[in-house]
């Protein structure tokens, strides 16, 4: 059978090993309208909810999308000529791949086009949830303080022109006020994004925002709003060419299908100030604090991706995969979380962390899930101040250990100043601070330590005497030329040294 074109009128021709919604799509009312359709958002809370749908019967929780910048352009003309329909590639370890159709979005506006057709949309009745994947930068904190960023120019456009605002802030204060004014119930504001406690974070800086020009708007979002913090899972790799041309080998013409892994995981606290898909019906898990499985995951996985990210790319490595397939990189990466992150972790209820951590590193070893480095080290700074510099400024207060930490960070260092890996290959920089990264980074050839004095990035580790000489020792041998593999070899045998001397005590 050929491949058959993905829209409306083919789901019933597609073949029984194909999974398509068995709903009335017609019939669906968008409950949620999501901002940020991406990849992620369509392995995940999307797969979630076009499941408690078909599962359900439940017509009123299709997904409106909406995206924020110009970029986002391609994926709406994607999605609009498959009637907002896509192919999700689910890859097993086997080779096997899984094809679903998810039929779950309703419609895609773009902001840039029509800033009041959003705000109409989120202020809409029938919105429940307005949902969030907008990348960590997308919050627009200084990660030195916590506090919002007033001095960002698109937060002074959003100020100055409040119906044609162009960041997150604006859109959601305009809807909620207009909900207000009607005397309608706010929506849940639900991030669905990788940063700590992300309900708490979007919340804090929504009411900052509006703090600045109306306090009561500001005072009625604190006391009305729900902000349900999440974590979130799924590795999910950018869409390539590959995707597309092996979407269509399986059956579907699809423009922009999207990989995943067979994993997924979905802790959310059950804090909604209106109704909710009962998505714990497919999978996911309601509790009443999510602090411990977000402090697991981030530390543990979104850390480890970043030490392999910049690891592997000095290395010359193209994807995670082939980093944790060298046995060396596979062992720092257990390394990592044996010394630098599992000693500080609270107990996580239901899990058991050896366990987790022996998925995670057969995850990561998942050959048809070729998650490129490029991907992982893309908004770096950000990445680095969430993921692994809490880790790291916590081991440093107990005395814990830090080496490998550290040795990413100078990693980092070498990778931000000269784009390219130790064999002399570009490396693809795509970060909002790549220039100021690159500058700081290349001070260090005559200072050791500049690339340490960005506290937006860094806090205050640079004030830690015993920190700052091995992060200079790791700065003198990777710009010397030493091979990344021999100074991993050090580090481990430090830890090897350290373990035998403890037995011995």
């Amino acid at each position: 059978m050929s491949a058959l074109s993905l829209n409306n009128s083919t789901l019933s021709s597609f073949p029984t090993s194909i999974s398509v919604p068995r709903y009335n799509r017609q019939s669906l009312k968008a409950g949620i309208v999501h901002v940020g359709v991406g990849g992620f958002h369509r392995s995940h809370q999307a797969f979630y909810t076009d499941n408690y749908i078909n599962h359900t019967g439940n017509l009123g929780w299709g997904i409106c999308g909406i995206g924020l910048r110009e970029a986002d352009r391609a994926i709406k003309q994607s999605l609009e000529a498959q009637d907002y329909l896509y192919s999700l590639l689910v890859k097993h370890p086997s080779g096997k791949t899984d094809v679903q159709i998810i039929g779950c979005l309703t419609d895609f506006l773009l902001a840039p086009d029509d800033p009041e057709a959003v705000i109409s949309k989120m202020a809409a009745e029938e919105t429940q949830i307005v949902s969030l994947t907008i990348t960590e930068g997308g919050y627009n904190y200084d990660p030195s303080t916590g506090e919002f960023d007033f001095s960002n120019p698109d937060i002074q456009h959003d100020l100055a022109n409040p119906n044609k605002p162009k960041l997150i802030f604006g859109y959601l204060a305009a809807a909620l006020d207009r909900r207000r004014k009607s005397g309608q119930k706010p929506f849940t504001i639900q991030s669905c994004d990788n940063v700590q406690h992300n309900g708490d974070v979007i919340r804090k800086m929504l009411v900052t925002y509006i703090s600045s020009y109306d306090s009561g708007l500001a005072d009625w979002v604190a006391s009305q709003v729900s902000f349900p913090n999440a974590m979130v899972d799924r590795i999910t790799p950018a869409t390539t060419d590959k995707d597309i041309a092996l979407a269509e080998q399986l059956g579907v013409i699809d423009s922009w299908p999207v990989t995943c892994e067979p994993f997924h995981q979905w802790v959310i606290e059950d804090k909604f100030c209106q109704q909710r898909p009962a998505w714990e019906k497919v999978g996911a898990q309601i509790v009443n604090d999510v602090t411990p499985y977000e402090t697991m995951k981030i530390r543990l996985l979104n850390a480890s991706h970043t030490v392999m990210g910049i690891l592997g790319s000095l290395r010359g490595y193209q994807t995670i995969e082939q980093t944790i397939s060298n046995p060396l990189f596979a062992t720092v990466v257990s390394s990592f979380m044996d010394n630098e992150v599992t000693p500080i972790l609270d107990e996580v209820p239901g899990i058991d962390l050896s366990d987790y951590k022996r998925t995670l590193i057969a995850r990561f070893a998942n050959p048809n899930i070729k998650d490129s480095l490029a991907r992982i080290c893309s908004q770096s700074a950000s990445k680095v101040s969430t993921f692994l510099v809490p880790t790291l400024v916590k081991n440093l207060k107990i005395g814990g250990n830090t080496a490998i930490a550290n040795l990413v960070i100078a990693a980092w260092c070498l990778y931000s100043d000269t784009h390219s890996s130790q064999q002399g290959q570009p490396l693809e920089v795509i970060d909002d601070l790549a220039e100021t990264l690159q500058q700081a980074a290349h001070a260090s050839r005559i200072s050791p330590l500049a690339f340490l004095e960005q506290p937006s990035i860094f806090g205050s580790i640079i004030e830690d005497e015993s920190f700052c000489n091995e992060y200079k020792y790791y700065i003198s041998k990777l710009y010397a030329g030493v091979a990344i593999e021999q100074i991993l070899e050090v580090v481990l045998s430090s830890y090897k040294a350290k373990y035998y001397q403890a037995k011995k005590v």
